[in-house]
């Protein structure tokens, strides 16, 4: 449900001939697991994206709580994942040697290098999680980062209509005032202000982490609840967390 209150950015969900709804969609994908592809049905069936980008990081800037595996071993996973769906699409924008090397790779930097290969006409949207969205403010060119694209945020329990607000840059934010009425509706529907677009997926959280993953490995168990038969092959084949990390 749009904001009320605040000026509306028209919008239509409708695909056009002339314009694609895209989706980019970041992250470590250390492995790429059963909630990441959850994620982007949802993301692509809602906003009606006509494909979206699975872009594995390079070198994050954020510091990992866990040590990342190979890029090409994260690339490879990601295009086994993803291969058995028309509409989703391995990406390299963050491949090593696309920055100077162990430069870390903003979002924004991201973004802009996909823009530049979209025609004028397609509409670009940053898929995420919530958690993830929580810290955005934090992001390198972080008003910037809604200015280039609208936003998909897959929601779970315990977010709420103001916690999405209150995460956004400060300049985007509504006023507190406006906010209170909204602390107890859940973080669902579309969040359209002036400067922001956010669109809210609900019941896409699925609690798969990557240490679960690992300890699996690490304990020979069957790794099917939280990947596909494809990348638990690539995994037993490489040997990739055998020893939990």
């Amino acid at each position: 449900m749009p904001w009320a209150g605040f000026p509306l950015i028209p919008y239509s969900r409708k695909r056009s001939k002339l314009r694609m709804n895209i989706g980019l969609f970041g992250g470590t994908f250390d492995p790429i697991h059963h909630g990441h592809l959850a994620l982007a049905r949802a993301a692509r069936d809602q906003l009606k994206l006509g494909r979206v980008h699975f872009v594995p990081a390079s070198t994050p800037p954020h510091r990992q709580r866990l040590p990342l595996v190979s890029y090409f071993h994260r690339y490879a996973m990601v295009a086994l994942a993803t291969a058995g769906e028309k509409d989703f699409l391995p990406s390299l924008l963050e491949a090593p040697g696309v920055l100077p090397e162990g430069s870390a790779n903003y979002s924004i930097d991201t973004i802009r290098r996909l823009k530049s290969t979209l025609k004028k006409s397609d509409r670009l949207f940053f898929v995420i999680g919530i958690d993830a969205f929580n810290d955005i403010a934090t992001w390198r060119d972080s008003e910037a980062l809604f200015r280039e694209c609208a936003f998909i945020v897959a929601s779970r329990p315990g977010y709420s209509l103001a916690d999405v607000a209150h995460a956004l840059p400060k300049s985007l934010r509504p006023p507190l005032a406006a906010t209170k009425p909204f602390l107890k509706q859940p973080a669902k529907g579309d969040l359209m202000l002036t400067g922001a677009t956010v669109h809210l997926l609900e019941s896409v959280h699925q609690p798969i982490s990557a240490t679960a993953i690992r300890e699996a490995v690490a304990a020979q168990r069957p790794l099917k609840k939280f990947v596909t038969a494809e990348v638990a092959e690539y995994i037993k084949k490489t040997g990739l967390y055998q020893n939990g990390r």
